[in-house]
């Protein structure tokens, strides 16, 4: 498999997909057939949807001579250490601007950030709603006009872009009818529907694991007007809200790692639940689905420190526990 790390000076090189087949009474039930696909990559911080969403934004950063990147988000947001990750490996810099009152270097993300060489500033919630904010953006882009504005989550144009050339639906047996994917800042799920890879037979289904009523106009803001691709964001399995999870969903996932398969419960677990459920409910009987596994796993230790998931689901879920 390529090193993806060649995609962000040469985003032509498509990262390969790795497919692994779900097991789960549900499917047998339903005869319906259920591929995990992954990409391939060197770095954990830089795994799933990350390496994707970056592809782009790093592109354009280098075309534009720009030093760095300057973006946000969340304290234990897996994307502020994958744009770290990303600028370190190209020599580039990197600014994070951090959801918290109090940057807190034991968090085990945003200690990884600062190891990167990631300059991190903490703004308090009411400044951090301001993130998409026209006026409030473009202050701090002439505070820091070397640096390339990506948004939270890498959800932009060029950020959706990098989904949109892997076709997401070859399945080892087969195209699949349905391509699936958690949702939560909407750029993934916008990338999947404007994809020209993948049959236009292919719809796309994305299970948000957020409360966020702006999601779907997010989402639709970008995607291209030319696609003819039938998609559908679900509602239904956000739970408490983003980053909450309860007892169902970590075992949840605790028995998908006895299959080798090691999902996170924020993002891909909790998604993956709630298909599994549509699944159960006759859904998609006698069809073949993907679901892209977005990574997430180094939120793990971060789930960890703040004592959600015990030391023992540390190793479990992130697969250490058996390697």
């Amino acid at each position: 498999m390529p090193n993806t790390m060649t995609s962000f000076t040469t985003p032509r090189v498509v990262p390969a997909l790795r497919w692994q087949a779900l097991s789960h009474p549900a499917l047998n039930a339903q005869q319906t057939t259920l591929w995990l696909c992954y990409v391939a990559s060197d770095c954990l911080m830089l795994s799933g949807n990350k390496v994707l969403k970056l592809r782009y934004p790093m592109q354009y950063m280098q075309q534009q001579g720009k030093s760095g990147i300057f973006t946000f988000g969340g304290a234990f947001s897996n994307h502020l250490p994958a744009v770290a990750a990303a600028c370190r490996q190209v020599g580039k810099l990197s600014l994070g601007y951090v959801r918290t009152d109090q940057l807190d270097l034991a968090n085990p993300t945003l200690s990884y950030c600062a190891q990167q060489g990631m300059r991190l500033v903490a703004l308090n919630r009411q400044q951090y709603r301001l993130r998409q904010d026209e006026t409030f953006i473009a202050d701090l882009q002439s505070q820091h006009p070397a640096l390339l504005h990506v948004p939270e989550g890498g959800s932009s144009e060029n950020g959706a872009k990098g989904l949109t050339d892997i076709d997401f639906s070859a399945t080892p047996s087969g195209t699949a009818e349905l391509v699936c994917c958690a949702s939560a800042s909407g750029g993934m799920l916008a990338g999947m529907i404007n994809n020209d890879i993948m049959p236009n037979s292919s719809d796309v289904l994305g299970i948000a694991v957020v409360k966020d009523a702006s999601l779907p106009d997010r989402i639709k803001q970008l995607t291209l007007s030319a696609s003819k691709r039938r998609w559908q964001l679900n509602t239904q399995y956000t739970g408490a809200g983003y980053a909450r999870f309860d007892d169902t969903i970590l075992q949840f996932c605790r028995q998908l790692a006895q299959q080798n398969i090691y999902v996170e419960p924020v993002y891909t677990g909790k998604a993956l639940w709630g298909l599994l459920q549509l699944i159960a409910q006759g859904n998609f009987s006698g069809q073949t689905l993907s679901f892209f596994h977005s990574g997430g796993l180094q939120g793990l230790a971060g789930l960890h420190y703040m004592q959600r998931i015990s030391s023992a689901d540390l190793a479990l879920l992130s697969g250490s526990a058996v390697r």
